[in-house]
């Protein structure tokens, strides 16, 4: 299972938390989570991030899940394991927990608590690696209010002191022209710079040189399709993917991870679609608007009854 030195790259889908009928994590419902991903020939998995209502989840369920996905994925692709928290303390322990499962890659976004300027976003950085020496990290960027929104500059800086920050992704509002600095300013021990956004830039930040993206999980397997054909050369297939794909996630910038269960329930992934983050939920229009998109995508499974856990 020890995963150390893989290189992240292609689809790395945040997977999100299912919850049983009382509201409880579900572990069998995670194990068919992770099967549908390996399925559909990801790259990488994600857990926990923003898309896993990582805010909702106490301590014992992150790691109860993260195990889960560790022994369900048996060392096939990396997992990289979200780590973020409020204090350098916090995130040293769930980046140890990741580190006894063999998993060698954290993902840590800056407390907003602590700014965005160089020197405290440093100070906080520099505790985690010096705790945690064998750790690769991946640096979170996250625009405001949710996220620090640390600038280009600043997060070269920290790059430039702290060689174990091998990625940045990058998600702050315009990603691009953020991707495209860190990619020609960036040290030579940053590895590469990953999209996020839920995939909704992701040729542009393919375009721009990202080495990856990590989207939510409702239509992973389409977003591998269209990895695949821009690293093929294919760009007129990757477009029409990526064109086909749009109004589903614009929709899911709206409703979250509301959307990304409710796609999966129409797909025949999960069964019960609660959730505990409080997040706009869909009306009979919106439903009915991610049905038709669903539809045209080839996706809606025969005589599904959508929404039954609603």
């Amino acid at each position: 299972m020890d995963q150390k030195g893989e290189i992240l790259t292609g689809i790395l889908p945040v997977l999100p938390t299912p919850f049983d009928e009382n509201g409880d994590v579900d572990v069998q419902a995670m194990r068919g989570l992770v099967g549908f991903a390996l399925k559909a020939n990801v790259d990488g998995i994600v857990f926990p991030g923003f898309a896993s209502e990582v805010s909702e989840l106490s301590g014992e369920e992150r790691q109860l899940l993260l195990k889960t996905i560790a022994e369900e994925t048996v060392g096939r692709v990396p997992i990289v394991a979200g780590a973020s928290a409020a204090t350098p303390s916090e995130v040293i322990a769930h980046g140890s927990y990741a580190l006894s499962l063999g998993l060698h890659q954290i993902m840590v976004q800056s407390p907003v608590s602590v700014g965005n300027e160089l020197g405290a976003v440093l100070a906080f950085f520099g505790e985690v690696v010096s705790a945690l020496p064998e750790i690769e990290i991946i640096l979170q960027n996250a625009p405001a209010p949710r996220g620090a929104d640390l600038s280009p500059e600043v997060i070269t800086g920290i790059c430039n002191e702290l060689p174990q920050i091998a990625y940045v992704k990058e998600e702050t509002l315009p990603a691009g022209p953020a991707i495209s600095h860190l990619i020609e300013n960036g040290p030579k021990t940053l590895k590469g710079v990953i999209g996020g956004g839920g995939g909704r830039f992701i040729l542009d930040e393919y375009a721009r040189g990202a080495c990856a993206a990590m989207p939510a999980l409702e239509i992973v397997d389409l977003h591998v399709q269209m990895d695949q054909a821009w690293r093929a050369g294919s760009g007129e297939k990757a477009r029409s993917l990526y064109v086909r794909t749009l109004p589903l996630l614009a929709l899911q910038s709206i409703y979250r991870m509301n959307l990304t269960k409710y796609v999966l329930q129409c797909r025949g992934i999960l069964t019960e679609i609660s959730t505990r983050a409080p997040t706009p939920e869909p009306d009979d229009f919106a439903l009915h608007d991610i049905d038709q998109n669903l539809k045209e995508l080839g996706l809606m499974l025969p005589n599904t009854k959508a929404g039954k856990a609603r």
